[in-house]
């Protein structure tokens, strides 16, 4: 699906974001990015779909170079950026001119997916709130079935109860064919919803791994006292430790996605070596 080899990508000659950055990327998957503000996560998705140019290295789709940004490739990606520039036109008009260049586009569709996020599709979109907008965009992103979909924070502006809907939406249109990113700095709205974790820091994927390993791996939890048990990364709570432990007993727990974002980007070395272990280490 997606292949990047060797990416070095700056904004200045001197200072480059990415060096020699190697990422798969493969279909039937919900990739969670996740980085800290200004680490390139929104420049990373820009290489992924032609809207940058490395300056070194390739992004291909399926074989051929995003940068030529041929039809073939166009019409089978869509990107919901984070900020929005959208139309004066309500969500119909903008369908009768946009839906065109997605041959995979469907109007039921997107009409339904309207309905489940609670859009107006008679007012125009620019008058509408920022929330209402994203919204807007999201259904028309879902209904292109496009085999890759790309979002860039796509829940910024979006209430607890649109949040929620969102994440069940996401979850219900995932196909074999299809890929789906989502980058995001607020973390817990990917809890339960992306399969695969990418983590990027310091120019370079620190973590690539499927969340079914990351359970494997480690176990999570609110210990009032860990009992002396090998705590590798934790966090003082009004309740106690909120900690995280290597799993030696092969029980398994929930997630703490933001705890092990955090933990993994202050350079927590032994989680990262747990994390990139193989399965028998």
């Amino acid at each position: 699906m997606i292949q990047i080899e060797n990416l070095s990508f700056g904004y200045r000659k001197k200072t480059l974001l990415f060096e020699g950055l190697n990422l798969s990327l493969n279909k039937g998957h919900i990739y969670g990015l996740l980085g800290k503000n200004g680490a390139g996560k929104s420049t990373l998705l820009k290489n992924m779909t032609g809207l940058a140019f490395p300056q070194k290295g390739s992004c291909l789709y399926n074989g051929i170079n995003v940068s030529n940004r041929t039809v073939s490739v166009l019409e089978d990606i869509y990107f919901i950026a984070e900020e929005l520039y959208v139309p004066s036109l309500t969500p119909v008009q903008f369908v009768a001119n946009t839906a065109g260049f997605y041959p995979k586009f469907s109007q039921s569709d997107f009409y339904h997916y309207l309905k489940l996020l609670d859009v107006d599709m008679d007012g125009k979109m620019d008058k509408q709130s920022f929330g209402q907008q994203k919204k807007a965009m999201i259904a028309f992103g879902l209904a292109t079935n496009t085999n890759l979909l790309i979002m860039d924070e796509p829940t910024n502006g979006l209430d607890i109860p649109s949040k929620v809907q969102f994440r069940k939406l996401i979850a219900s249109v995932l196909t074999d064919d299809r890929c789906m990113v989502i980058s995001t700095h607020q973390v817990r709205d990917l809890d339960s919803l992306i399969d695969t974790l990418l983590v990027l820091n310091d120019r370079e994927i620190v973590v690539n791994l499927p969340m079914d390993e990351v359970v494997d791996k480690l176990i999570f939890g609110l210990y009032p006292d860990t009992g002396g048990l090998p705590v590798v990364y934790e966090e003082e709570s009004i309740r106690g430790k909120n900690a995280i432990l290597r799993n030696m007993t092969g029980n398994f727990s929930k997630v703490d996605l933001e705890l092990l974002f955090n933990g993994i980007i202050t350079g927590n070395k032994t989680l990262l070596e747990i994390l990139k272990a193989s399965p028998n280490e």
